[in-house]
């Protein structure tokens, strides 16, 4: 028979595993989390007392802010580039051979940023540009 006392050990819950592992999820998930960004640029529309263009005609929408920054199709352009303005027009484009390209130009817009997009859509064969405009209060139907 065995007397002797019997030394219970006490169960340790060692948390210094848990916390590494904590750790290295919390930085996978700060890592690999894609921060929502807006894709929007401030533009005010210069103003004109014509008639507003007809809304039914879909078309392609290329922004340019007050800085000659270019959005087109609601995506931003990696940089104001003719090369690329003529990639995202094209990709805008699609399948479509001579789509509407509506130009929405701030009014401080430099000249260049649109002359830029008249260059590139007449070299990718697009003929048919617009630009838009607020219509002057107390005009409109």
């Amino acid at each position: 028979m065995n007397f002797r006392p019997r030394r219970r050990d006490n169960p340790e819950l060692n948390l210094i595993p848990m916390i590494d592992v904590l750790i290295v999820l919390l930085i996978f998930l700060v890592l690999t989390t894609t921060f929502s960004r807006e894709a929007e640029l401030q533009v005010r529309l210069p103003e004109a007392a014509g008639a507003p263009p007809d809304q039914e005609e879909k078309g392609i929408d290329v922004v340019i802010d007050a800085q000659g920054h270019y959005l087109v199709a609601q995506h931003p352009t990696v940089n104001d580039r003719l090369d690329t303005l003529k990639n995202a027009l094209r990709a805008a484009a699609g399948n479509d051979k001579d789509p509407l390209i509506v130009i929405n130009a701030d009014r401080a817009t430099p000249h260049q940023a649109v002359i830029a997009v008249l260059d590139a859509a007449g070299q990718l064969g697009f003929r048919h540009v617009t630009f838009a405009a607020e219509s002057l209060p107390g005009d409109g139907p």
